[in-house]
């Protein structure tokens, strides 16, 4: 192609004076208008090009468009299936007449380092979370397990693969509250304890203290998420579940996701399985 920068009162350079010229320099092309014949030709060629490269484009862009629809329709398939399988559960009464005596329970209570991949039935986990810290005496509104003050400090949230969601001893009932499986979050360092279908992560609210300063909320708070975690250990041993009682978590992030405010603590998590 041509090189030399045109002077003030010349045109610049096109594409067909720079064919032209080298129609000229190959001299491939015979007769007095073998160069003219030559420029129509090269140009032709680069039409039937150009067309060709559009055909193809078309095809892409058609192959694309097409591929972009179908991601677009199954993200919505998906979407549509999250939102269908995460709202509110409404459990079960949980069975009060199984399992284990409860000396028995004390003495099969292990903590568990491998768990099951297996989804707990539902009648499984109503009994699971009653037993951590339902309401038994519905006519008082007193739990299964005790608080300082009664506060009732501790909140319930139950970590499986479609979500988290939280505990309404009230209802039995478990109400969504962030999509998605962020049980590794859980797991944190540990990561085979995400493997286990269901974790469940004891958060203390200390502003339902009354009275004491942070720091003895914070105790009082380590004592009643203590208790709660010892009955879901019980319930396991009873029914031959697994757990294992524990502080890590990637805390940061899980307060993050679950949006607590700063009056609530991540204190501990019980993953289960069968």
């Amino acid at each position: 192609m041509n090189d030399t920068i045109p002077a003030e009162n010349q045109s610049p350079p096109t594409i067909e004076t720079d064919l032209l010229r080298l129609a000229k320099i190959n001299n491939r092309f015979d007769g007095t208008g073998g160069d003219k014949t030559g420029v129509e030709i090269i140009r032709k060629a680069m039409e039937t090009c150009w067309m060709e490269a559009i055909y193809y484009q078309q095809i892409v862009q058609r192959r694309t468009m097409k591929k972009m629809i179908i991601c677009i329709l199954a993200c919505a398939a998906l979407s549509f299936s999250y939102a269908q399988e995460f709202k509110t559960i409404q459990l079960s009464p949980p069975d009060t007449n199984r399992g284990l005596p409860v000396m028995k329970a004390l003495k099969a209570r292990a903590s568990a380092s491998e768990f099951d991949t297996v989804k707990l039935r539902d009648q499984d986990l109503s009994d699971l979370i009653w037993a951590a810290n339902g309401i038994n005496r519905p006519e008082i509104g007193k739990r299964t397990a005790p608080s300082a003050i009664n506060a009732q400090d501790i909140d319930v949230y139950l970590c499986r693969e479609e979500g988290i969601y939280l505990y309404d001893a009230k209802k039995h009932a478990l109400d969504p509250v962030v999509p998605g499986d962020h049980r590794q979050l859980i797991a944190d360092r540990q990561k085979s304890f995400a493997r286990a279908p269901v974790i469940l992560l004891l958060v203390s609210d200390i502003s339902r203290f009354r009275g004491g300063d942070d720091s003895l909320k914070l105790v009082w708070a380590a004592e009643d998420a203590g208790i709660v975690s010892q009955n879901i250990a019980v319930f396991c041993a009873a029914v031959g579940f697994k757990t294992r009682p524990r502080a890590i978590m990637d805390q940061e992030k899980l307060r993050q996701v679950l949006k607590l405010k700063d009056s609530q603590h991540l204190m501990l998590n019980n993953p289960v399985s069968y």
